[in-house]
């Protein structure tokens, strides 16, 4: 089952993304017919810093810069609730087109986690605007070349020897944990910490032995020497070649599945606005959206935070989000993390 949804996801994911070459960015919308004439807001289901935070304050400063929205964007943190806060004023806010919203995976793993009255299908989907990718790190000093050396070390060791850290309990960190042992006969003590900066803080003074955080959340320890990267949960390398360490760049890490960990684990950065708004309304974000990918800003934002580029919109968004979905789903009802 797991084999299964994995690659049904990634299939999906490689047809949407493959069509976006021959599309190109505004092929989905003509020039819109409706304008705003008040500020958007942005709501972020988040706290402040995170990534979600400062994707959508890239977003505010790029879409002003550029002149992509004739009135100004206006960015609001709702982050109670592990993120509810924010998805559920969406989706309370039924035919307002003056409010998006910026989600991840979250909308999937707080209704199953939490029994949150909360559905994506009662928002309107926009854009997925990029991926996160995740790595499999350890501490520099750590004697594992791979994720081979790595595993093969803990078969040796008791189960739970190895502490493994990650942002919160039943989100992507602590999925992605629990299908790496599967995958590969391991068993990792998991602990949970409150954002990725904090695991990045714990692996560098070796409280935790591995985390798999997102490449923007370990840059700086990896840079400075204090933490390496074993592989990534990707089905080809990351596209960046500027040198990160003095001798490695995002595109020298090897996939987890040409090291015997074949599973490919990304992490939506998509765009809502509320249901029951109008054809134009959607043409107009998508439209502006489009042309938001396109920037400075946001291609060295990409780079910045090593992220995946994607504009999937419409029809493929939509797929997409369907497969994503089940494999959350799949992957947690296996893991015993989803709500009675």
């Amino acid at each position: 089952m797991l084999e299964s949804s994995v690659s049904k996801r990634a299939a999906v994911l490689t047809a949407c993304l493959s069509g976006l070459a021959l599309i190109g960015p505004l092929a989905s919308s003509a020039l819109a017919a409706w304008q705003p004439t008040k500020p958007i807001e942005i709501i972020v289901p988040a706290g402040a810093g995170g990534a979600s935070d400062q994707m959508a304050r890239m977003m505010q400063a790029a879409i002003q810069n550029n002149k992509l929205s004739p009135t100004p964007i206006i960015v609001t943190l709702k982050g109670g609730a592990n993120g509810g806060e924010g998805l559920m004023d969406m989706q309370a806010s039924a035919g307002d087109p003056y409010k998006m919203v910026i989600s991840n995976s979250a909308i999937y793993t707080l209704p199953l986690a939490n029994k949150l009255p909360f559905d994506w299908r009662k928002l309107t989907p926009i854009s997925i605007l990029a991926f996160d990718n995740f790595v499999l790190w350890v501490p520099s000093e750590a004697p594992y070349g791979s994720a081979q050396d790595l595993v093969a070390a803990m078969k040796k060791e008791q189960p739970g020897a190895l502490k493994m850290g990650g942002t919160g309990s039943k989100r992507e960190d602590h999925i992605l944990t629990a299908a790496v042992e599967r995958i590969s006969g391991v068993k990792f003590s998991y602990i949970p910490y409150k954002s990725g900066g904090e695991a990045a803080t714990q692996l560098v003074g070796n409280h935790i032995q591995v985390n798999v955080n997102n490449p923007s959340e370990n840059v700086a320890v990896w840079r400075a020497g204090q933490v390496k990267a074993l592989c990534v949960f990707d089905n080809e390398p990351m596209n960046y070649e500027a040198k990160v360490t003095t001798d490695k760049s995002w595109k020298d890490i090897p996939t987890c599945k040409s090291q015997g960990i074949d599973f490919q684990w990304i992490m939506l950065r998509g765009v809502f606005l509320p249901a029951n708004v109008g054809p134009d309304q959607v043409a107009f974000y998508q439209e502006m959206l489009g042309k938001l990918v396109e920037t400075k800003e946001f291609k060295e934002y990409l780079e910045k935070q090593a992220l995946k580029p994607s504009d999937l919109k419409g029809a493929d968004m939509v797929k997409f989000l369907e497969t994503d979905e089940a494999l959350y789903k799949d992957l947690m009802t296996q893991s015993g993390f989803v709500a009675n």
